[in-house]
């Protein structure tokens, strides 16, 4: 999803111009009231599940079988990943809203946000046995990082429909080689 525009106007931030003169959706929704929501949702929900990890999951979970205990403490550790991952991304989008940095600067940053899809690890009659408290958390937090990787993935493709295709390690030694050769063919001619 893209608009055109007539060009870059001032003070549009994160809003700026791809060189083919497209504002993406990225920059659009980065800026939108849609986003500030979803980016408070998700931090809201990072302070939720931390103030519940430091309390009252800890008193929780020394109540628990041994089992369903080391199956809270992989549920909980795979939950801390799973945010972490969501608010890094929501932090990266936000900092180019509001023009900290640049796209192009985020893409470089972006490889250190690692959107992976991370399941419940545990099998559901075990997960069942968890605290309530602690299994609303997790299922918020799938939910949460579906959305983002969704949007990741939307945006991904909107970057792409303007840049093309990436090129490939070999295209771009097939490219060096025409370079070469065709520079090396002008020279052998001309003498």
């Amino acid at each position: 999803m893209s608009i055109r525009t007539g060009g870059p106007r001032q003070g549009d931030g994160d809003r700026t111009m791809l060189s083919s003169g497209v504002t993406s959706f990225a920059s659009k929704h980065a800026g939108s009231d849609a986003f500030k929501a979803f980016f408070k949702e998700g931090m809201s929900l990072v302070e939720t599940a931390a103030s519940y990890l430091d309390g009252p999951g800890r008193q929780q979970s020394k109540l628990l079988p041994r089992s369903v205990a080391l199956a809270y403490a992989t549920e909980s550790m795979r939950l801390t990943t799973r945010l972490m991952q969501v608010a890094s991304w929501l932090l990266l989008r936000r900092a180019v809203a509001e023009g900290e940095l640049t796209p192009t600067q985020a893409l470089s940053e972006k490889h250190r946000v690692r959107l992976t899809r991370q399941e419940v690890a545990s099998d559901p009659e075990t997960f069942s046995q968890l605290p309530p408290d602690f299994i609303d958390l997790c299922e918020k937090s799938l939910r949460m990082q579906f959305r983002v990787i969704h949007l990741d993935q939307s945006i991904q493709a909107a970057r792409g429909a303007y840049e093309g295709p990436a090129p490939t390690p070999v295209a771009a030694h097939w490219a060096r080689l025409r370079d070469a050769f065709s520079g090396a063919g002008a020279i052998y001619r001309a003498t």
